[in-house]
């Protein structure tokens, strides 16, 4: 992928713990909560990924993650910078999240997001209520206390 400049995103990657501050960085400035991110790039790397721009200084672009809760998981954490939106580079990671998910045997994948409900269902998602959502996933920090109550319930069905 490049951009008008010319640069390169590298291939999505695992992110790392080093990445933290990068990745707190987008998703403050994406207007998404932090909670829980250290403690899952601790616990669960494997679970978050990165894009970069390859140049002549690496800069994290894009960040994308999951929270598994036993048999489910969040879809958390979505952020693009600005310069590098309608680049596909949030397709691919969520991409990346979801072809992980099914192959780790998770059963759902939940989110919730204030202004992303009409870009979500490309991926499979669908709106569900909130009282639908497993107890497991409505005890993250994400749900129970960063995301308003308004905050659009979406869930993506996994085989």
């Amino acid at each position: 992928m490049t951009t008008s400049t010319g640069a390169n995103v590298t291939p999505i990657r695992p992110a790392t713990r080093e990445d933290l501050p990068a990745i707190e960085r987008l998703l403050t400035d994406a207007g998404l909560p932090t909670a829980g991110v250290a403690e899952i790039l601790k616990t669960d790397p494997e679970s978050f990924f990165v894009a970069e721009v390859d140049g002549t200084e690496k800069q994290i672009v894009a960040v994308g993650g999951m929270e598994v809760c036993c048999d489910d998981a969040l879809l958390r954490s979505v952020a693009v910078d600005p310069d590098w939106k309608s680049h596909g580079v949030g397709r691919e990671l969520v991409r990346r999240i979801v072809n992980p998910a099914e192959s780790r045997g998770i059963r759902a994948l939940y989110l919730l997001t204030m202004t992303a409900e009409h870009y979500f269902p490309r991926f499979g998602f669908e709106r569900t209520d909130r009282s639908d959502v497993p107890k497991d996933i409505t005890e993250t920090a994400e749900f129970k206390s960063a995301c308003p109550a308004s905050a659009t319930a979406m869930v993506k069905r996994l085989t």
